[in-house]
């Protein structure tokens, strides 16, 4: 494989060197050059964290993938480490897809899972695909040595991916997704007391949803006594606001032990309401947290960044995972987020008039805000923030819709990407006040409500020149009552 990594690390550096950082990320994870898509090996090992990812070294597209990788002692400051993985063996020759991280027993080796992609014809997926699961192990998380396939599946399922291990006891489990040869979108599991040996289970679950024919990146974990789904389904049908983006991701919650079935108990839903948020994968910190990532980007409509810029795609900064008191699935921003702070900007308390605007920022390029609405006391149709605003007035809106009840970013006024909007259905409680923390990068905004019960992800690519910050409400007034704006650092070293 060293010949194939360094062709792969001399292309990206061509990238890199080329590289147009309007959008570029100050604060998510990215690539130094080239496309990205799915989060894969998240994990602890060695007194680091390593973050894996789907990459293409030779261009800002999808194609023959590549395992990039990043590693931090504090999940606050990253390092970028050699590119880990790139076809090399019959078995991966067209794509070294996702997989999964974990440590051996004795904590001296990680062990990788992913998938090895081939096509059946050897150009494209017209007469299907050849996936199977592979093994790769490494005693310092850098340079890997491939083990081969442990697992092949039934010869007539056109679609078998995306390991996610785990060890419970003496067993390790194992899940991926599967298309049925019925055309149905079905989560499979393994089991291994070795790490290598590996046997089928059971299907473990199936989507209700008739028109779900893959389901993708699955990842399966408790918090506290339920046990958390999260899948990426194929197929389903446009319905209201959700399944709107060409690709989406939901999560259901259930009981599981051991030799008993998955007993769904709570309905699917999407776990992010945004353009652009899919294939997300998790890991359990050496605390104890339930830590998330997932993928900003999109196969449907080519990003701004692609044709010009030299990349394409980064990551979510890390999310803590909770269930609330609904029995829903909770993401906030890790708390090592706020050591990126350098700057705190106090705004609020603020009352806006009829139609009123005012002006937080001239120009904010990275920054975390914190925002507090008092419902009670606002007549406006709608109250939020206008970011990446620049003097020919394009410009992202995070707003409240009150008519609608839900908060969202609408891209209809961006200067370039994905136009149109998207939003979730919140509940501002009973103190009637809601609460925002928005996340502004150079490219991206990621909208947290209420403690996490909703968020909002979403590209935005802001015209040239300063990319000013404004509070507006529309068509009424606007109580806010807290309202913050923190400046954030880079999360790189050097």
């Amino acid at each position: 494989m060293k010949e194939q990594l360094a062709k792969a690390e001399e292309s990206v550096a061509k990238l890199q060197a080329n590289r147009n950082d309007r959008w570029y990320p100050t604060f998510h994870i990215a690539a130094p050059g080239g496309w990205i898509n799915d989060p894969n090996g998240v994990s602890f090992f060695k007194g680091r964290y390593h973050v894996y990812f789907q990459h293409n070294p030779f261009s800002t597209h999808h194609a023959t993938m590549h395992w990039g990788h990043v590693s931090s002692t504090d999940m606050v400051t990253w390092k970028r480490e050699p590119i880990a993985f790139a076809p090399s063996i019959e078995a991966d020759r067209d794509g070294v897809f996702s997989g999964s991280a974990v440590s051996s027993d004795d904590g001296d080796t990680m062990y990788v899972y992913y998938t090895g992609h081939r096509w059946a014809n050897g150009v494209n997926e017209d007469e299907g695909n050849d996936q199977v699961q592979c093994l790769a192990t490494s005693q310092d998380a850098i340079s890997f040595e491939k083990q081969g396939v442990v697992v092949r599946g039934p010869e007539e399922l056109p679609h078998f991916r995306d390991p996610k291990v785990w060890k419970m006891g003496d067993t390790w489990y194992m899940v991926f997704g599967a298309c049925s040869v019925e055309n149905r979108g079905e989560v499979w599991l393994y089991t291994s007391a070795n790490m290598e040996d590996w046997e089928f289970d059971s299907i473990l679950f199936r989507d209700p949803d008739p028109e779900a024919f893959m389901l993708e990146c699955p990842d399966f974990f408790p918090l506290g006594d339920k046990w958390v789904l999260v899948y990426c389904p194929m197929g389903p049908a446009i319905s209201g606001y959700a399944n709107r983006n060409g690709h989406n991701a939901g999560y259901v919650v259930g009981t599981w032990a051991p030799g008993e079935p998955f007993i769904q108990t709570k309905e699917y839903d999407l776990e992010d309401w945004g353009h652009n948020f899919y294939a997300p994968q998790s890991f359990e910190s050496p605390d104890g947290r339930r830590i998330q990532y997932g993928w900003m980007g999109s196969f449907n409509h080519p990003l701004a960044s692609q044709e010009a810029d030299g990349w394409s795609g980064q990551l979510t900064v890390a999310r803590e995972l909770s269930l609330n008191a609904d029995g829903a699935l909770t993401a906030w921003p890790i708390a090592e987020v706020e050591e990126l702070r350098v700057s705190t900007r106090e705004i609020g308390p603020v009352n806006l008039g009829f139609d009123e605007s005012l002006r937080l920022v001239d120009d904010a390029t990275a920054v975390d805000i914190e925002l507090e609405i008092d419902l009670a006391a606002t007549t406006a149709n709608r109250v939020g923030l206008q970011v990446h605003k620049t003097e020919d007035g394009h410009h992202s809106y995070v707003y409240y819709d009150d008519l609608a009840g839900r908060v969202g970013i609408d891209g209809r006024l961006s200067y370039a990407g994905e136009s149109g909007y998207r939003a979730a259905a919140v509940n501002p409680g009973a103190d009637n006040k809601l609460q925002l923390r928005i996340l502004v990068d150079r490219g991206s905004i990621e909208v947290f409500v209420n403690h996490g019960e909703a968020t909002v992800t979403s590209f935005s690519f802001p015209a040239d020149g300063p990319r000013a910050i404004e509070l507006c409400s529309e068509a009424g007034t606007a109580a806010i009552t807290d309202l913050r704006v923190h400046s954030l650092r880079s999360i790189w070293e050097n």
